[in-house]
């Protein structure tokens, strides 16, 4: 199952909305066949690692890492395969949370006579697929909130400037947790300040994640990089119920997709975007700010990872801060995390915190 889930990884980021899924099949002791969830979905996990075993799938035992699923897509049911490959015994973790399937690929499993067993690798796996059941349960994406700062959190000097607060080492993380989301997501003020590509460089991705802006106004520079690539990889900008209509047909002009959203105290109500995207298909975010934006996902308790990244000097109080004002006024009111991981990535340091669930 170790294996499965390794495999399964492969996919997060190219393969929305369908869950990253491994498949492993091992008969007498061996592996004979493995697959994962290719970029844009298809083939799922099951038919790739089928396709390999071709005849030893009989007998076998087939490691997945979620529930096959069983309702004919644009390909016929991964449970049919399974039980037409001969496939004896089905280990898999978790129960799929999409309606269409949620219990009904173990199901059919069972009618056939093969052996189901769940539970193992769970705590695993639903981390894994923490992102495609958030969508399927909440009607939301998975939110990775990443934040490069000094010792005394800032992200930039009182002048603007943050390149680079952190080392080269941290910048190809940053690339390797961009590459693992279905989409990157600024808030207007970062596009307009920083005029950022947003994509993945020098990591070999297949597919480059979904360029995310949130801006009420749709007043972002024409003229940009995010513009200027939007027909090449995809430019999606969540904008307020009643944007202004030159700017409008001038972002779909260049390629841009753009979907409304409501609006509350004065900025995109991020209940609103966040379901939008989930609509739209995307299962796992990563939003590297700004402020105003890392602020109202953190009020409204929609961050699920933090991803620290922390330079060792400090820029002062009059710096720009990672994070703009949440009303806090107790620190019992404040969101707690887990610590999941710390480590040195050069000369500084990245932590990871998770939600408290």
């Amino acid at each position: 199952m170790r294996t499965a889930l390794a495999l399964g990884r492969r996919g997060m980021g190219a393969c929305w909305p369908n869950p990253a899924v491994g498949c492993v099949i091992v008969r007498d002791g061996r592996l004979v066949g493995r697959g994962w969830t290719q970029p844009g979905g298809r083939p799922h996990a099951e038919t790739v690692a089928l396709a390999q075993a071709g005849p030893q799938a009989r007998g076998a035992t087939a490691y997945v890492t979620l529930e096959p699923c069983a309702h004919q897509g644009q390909t016929p049911p991964c449970a049919r395969a399974l039980i037409d490959a001969g496939v004896h015994h089905v280990v898999a973790p978790l129960e799929d949370s999409d309606p269409r399937v949620s219990g009904r690929g173990f199901a059919m499993l069972r009618a056939a006579g093969i052996a189901v067993t769940t539970g193992i690798g769970a705590a695993a796996a639903a981390r894994d697929h923490a992102g495609f059941f958030l969508r399927t349960g909440a009607g939301r994406p998975l939110i990775t909130l990443k934040l490069a700062n000094s010792l005394d959190g800032r992200i930039a000097t009182a002048t603007g400037q943050s390149q680079w607060i952190t080392g080269p080492e941290a910048r190809r993380a940053v690339h390797a947790m961009r590459a693992r989301h279905d989409a990157v997501m600024v808030g207007a003020g970062t596009a307009r300040a920083d005029n950022p590509s947003l994509t993945v460089r020098d990591m070999g991705v297949t597919r480059q994640p979904v360029r995310v802006v949130v801006s009420r106004r749709l007043d972002l520079p024409l003229t940009g990089a995010l513009a200027q690539t939007a027909r090449d990889i995809p430019v999606w900008i969540c904008h307020g119920p009643d944007p202004d209509p030159v700017r409008a047909k001038a972002w779909h002009a260049v390629g841009a997709r753009l979907i409304p959203c409501a609006v509350s105290a004065g900025q995109i109500d991020p209940h609103s975007a966040l379901a939008a995207l989930a609509q739209a298909g995307l299962t796992r975010v990563f939003c590297e700010g700004g402020g105003a934006l890392a602020a109202s996902l953190m009020a409204a308790d929609l961050v699920d990872v933090f991803a620290g990244f922390t330079a060792g000097f400090a820029i002062g109080a009059e710096g720009l801060p990672g994070i703009g004002a949440l009303g806090l006024e107790t620190l019992a009111s404040a969101h707690r995390f887990r610590l999941a991981e710390i480590r040195a990535l050069g000369p500084d340091a990245m932590h990871i915190w998770e939600r408290r669930r």
